[in-house]
C-alpha cells in the first residue's frame, strides 16, 4: 500500500493515542520500504531497514503501534518475547523460530488472500457438490420432478439457508493428528511437518449442512490454489516486508552474569544477533532470508538500560524512541476518540440484555481521573489499567442484566455514579500506600 508517512500516522491515530515520536519512526521505516522497492535491483540490495528499540511502561502502546502497522499493509507479523529463548546448549526455543514462526504467517496470509480470490469458484462446486448430496439423501421427495429441476430447487433452498441445521453423513478431509515428539514438549502436527508428501486421508462426520458448506467450500479452494505460488509468495513477503516484534528485550539485557538463572541473557543476545543482522534461515517452506526483515524491539527498561544491551545488538538497532506515561487527557481520548473503544465495547455487549449504556462526558472524566492515579500510586499499566477500572465499574451492571424477556432500560453513567462505585477501589490504593 503507497502511504506517505503522515497517512500512516493518521491510520495508527484510529487506534492509538499519543505517542507521536515512536508512530512517525515506524511510519518513516514502513515508507522507506516502499522507497527501496522502487529502486534498481543493484542498490536495492544495498539497503537494509534501520530496526527501532522502543522503551517505555507497559500498557502504552508498543505491541499495539507495531501490530496495526502490519495490520495496515497486510505485512506478515510476529510477536515473540525475548524472555523464551535460551543460549543454543540449553533446553529451550530456538531463536531461529521466530523466522520460522514468521514464514507461516506470511503463508497463512498469501493463502488467505488467494482463499478470497477463488471463493466465488470454490463456493459454486461446493454448492453442486452438496446439492448431489441433498437430492440423493431427499430422493423419496422427488416424485415425478425431473433431476434436474428437483436439484435446481435443491440449490435455491440451500441458498435461503432453508437446510442449514439439517444434520448430513459425508466425507471431509481429516486433519494430521499431533503428535508429541518430546516428553512433556509441545504436539507438533505431523502435517506441519510433512505438508504434502502424506495423502489425504478422508473420514465421515456427522455435521449440519451450515458446517459442512464451510468445510466443502475450504475444500474446493484448496484445490483451485497453487501451493507453489503461494510458498513462494509468502517467502518473499517474509523477506521484504516482514515485521519481527521483540517483546521484553530489557529482560535479557543483564550483563557480567556468568552463574544462575541469568547465565544465558548475554548468549541469547548473541543468538539474536546474527538473525537481526542478516543471515539465512531454513524453514519448511524454503529458506528465508532475514536481511530485510524490520525487526522492532520494546522493553519497559525499568531496571536496565538500551546501553546494558551487547554492544553489536545495539548498532543493530539505530532508532531509539521513548514512549511517556499516560495522562488523564490520553485516558479520555482513549475512551472516546478511537475506533472500537472501551465504552461502545460495553454498551454493545450490554445492549445485547437491552441494556442501553450511555457515558456521560464527566463520568469519562472521572473514570481518566481515577486510572491516571491508581497508575501513579501503584503498577503503572498504561491503558490496561482502565479494562480493570471498567470491568469494576459495570460489575453490577452486567451481572443483574439478561436472563429475561424485557423492553430497553436506559442506564446512564455519570460522575456520581462512577466516584460512588470506585470507592472501594481508591480506598484500597490508598491503604496500598502504607503497607510495606
Amino acid at each position: 500500500m503507497d502511504l506517505s508517512p503522515k497517512q500512516i500516522v493518521h491510520e495508527l491515530d484510529k487506534h492509538i493515542i499519543g505517542q507521536t515520536e515512536a508512530k512517525k519512526a515506524v511510519a518513516i521505516a514502513l515508507r522507506n520500504r516502499y522507497r527501496r522497492s522502487q529502486l534498481s535491483p543493484e542498490l536495492r540490495d544495498e539497503i537494509t531497514p534501520k530496526n527501532i528499540i522502543m522503551k517505555g511502561p507497559t500498557g502504552v502502546g508498543k505491541t499495539e503501534i507495531a501490530r496495526r502497522l502490519a495490520k495496515l499493509v497486510h505485512a506478515p507479523f510476529i510477536k515473540v518475547e525475548a524472555t523464551k529463548y535460551t543460549e543454543v546448549g540449553y533446553v529451550g526455543k530456538d531463536v531461529e523460530g521466530m523466522v520460522r514462526d514468521l514464514a507461516e504467517c506470511a503463508v497463512r496470509l498469501v493463502k488467505d488472500e488467494k482463499t478470497a480470490e477463488v471463493s466465488v469458484r470454490a463456493t459454486a462446486v461446493a454448492e453442486q457438490r452438496m446439492v448431489h448430496l441433498l437430492a440423493d439423501l431427499k430422493k423419496a421427495d422427488r416424485g415425478e420432478t425431473p433431476r434436474e429441476l428437483f436439484e435446481k430447487n435443491l440449490l435455491e433452498s440451500l441458498r435461503k439457508g432453508t437446510f442449514d441445521e439439517l444434520v448430513i453423513e459425508t466425507e471431509v478431509n481429516e486433519d494430521a493428528k499431533n503428535m508429541e515428539l518430546v516428553p512433556g514438549g509441545a504436539a507438533i502436527s505431523l502435517g506441519s511437518i510433512f505438508g504434502e508428501m502424506l495423502p489425504k486421508r478422508r473420514k465421515k462426520r456427522k455435521l449440519t449442512v451450515k458446517e459442512a458448506m464451510k468445510i466443502f467450500v475450504a475444500e474446493e479452494a484448496d484445490k483451485l490454489i497453487d501451493n507453489d505460488a503461494v510458498r513462494d509468495e509468502a517467502l518473499r513477503r517474509a523477506e521484504n516486508d516482514g515485521i519481527i516484534f521483540i517483546d521484553e528485550i530489557d529482560k535479557i539485557a543483564g550483563k557480567g552474569n556468568t552463574s544462575g538463572a541469568d547465565v544465558s541473557r548475554e548468549g541469547v543476545q548473541r543468538d539474536i544477533l546474527p538473525i537481526v543482522e542478516g543471515c539465512t534461515v531454513q524453514t519448511k517452506y524454503g529458506p528465508v532470508k532475514t536481511d530485510y526483515i524490520l525487526f522492532i524491539a520494546a522493553g519497559a527498561f525499568h531496571v536496565s538500560r538500551v546501553e546494558d544491551l551487547i554492544p553489536e545488538l545495539q548498532g543493530r538497532f539505530p532508532v531509539s524512541v521513548e514512549l511517556s506515561s499516560l495522562t488523564k487527557e490520553d485516558f479520555v481520548n482513549i475512551l472516546t476518540n478511537t475506533e472500537h473503544s472501551l465504552t461502545q465495547q460495553y454498551a454493545v455487549l450490554l445492549a445485547v440484555d437491552n441494556i442501553d449504556l450511555r457515558f456521560t462526558p464527566d463520568a469519562i472524566e472521572a473514570i481518566a481521573e481515577i486510572s491516571e492515579e491508581i497508575n501513579l500510586t501503584s503498577e503503572d499499566i498504561g491503558a490496561r489499567r482502565l479494562h480493570t477500572v471498567m470491568e469494576f465499574l459495570l460489575e453490577d451492571i452486567s451481572f443483574n442484566a439478561g436472563g429475561g424477556d424485557y423492553p430497553v432500560i436506559p442506564v446512564e453513567i455519570n460522575r456520581a455514579y462512577v466516584e460512588e462505585h470506585l470507592s472501594r477501589m481508591t480506598k484500597d490504593r490508598d491503604l496500598k500506600k502504607y503497607v510495606l
